[in-house]
């Protein structure tokens, strides 16, 4: 298999995890996500998460309020240098969170890093969702 076709499979992986945790399980995150300190995340709800505990406490934040989701990546671009690749492009789909539908159209860029066991994530960042933020913020505060 290419390389090209590696960043593929990882890549389809990763948007089965991201559609997972959209119907409320964030545990396949972990097979696709290196897990060290370096690992980065800026998603639709804002804020930046460092390090694997960081960046797997917020998908399983969302996760507890999300439900009937799907994400799709459109346009897919990758790139790959060495041992690193990036991959850019448009999700799309939608998602419930707290009992409201939110359709999903970010730009994403994806950095994927070859480790002995393959390729894994190492950064993922996409556009901030206002209609994600609006759901978040009118939820109770305790």
């Amino acid at each position: 298999m290419s390389p090209e076709d590696e960043v593929r499979t990882i890549s389809l992986r990763f948007y089965a995890a991201l559609t997972r945790m959209a119907n409320g399980d964030a545990k396949p995150m972990a097979a696709v996500w290196s897990q060290g300190a370096m690992v980065t995340a800026l998603h639709p709800i804002g804020g930046r998460q460092v390090g694997w505990d960081a960046v797997r406490a917020s998908f399983e934040q969302v996760a507890r309020l999300a439900s009937g989701g799907k994400v799709e990546l459109h346009q897919q671009r990758i790139h790959i240098a060495g041992e690193l690749a990036c991959e850019t492009g448009v999700e799309q789909g939608q998602i419930t969170l707290a009992d409201q539908r939110v359709a999903i159209e970010h730009r994403v860029t994806n950095l994927y890093q070859r480790e002995g066991d393959g390729w894994k994530m190492i950064h993922h960042h996409t556009d901030i969702s206002p209609a994600m933020l609006a759901v978040l913020d009118s939820l109770p505060h305790s």
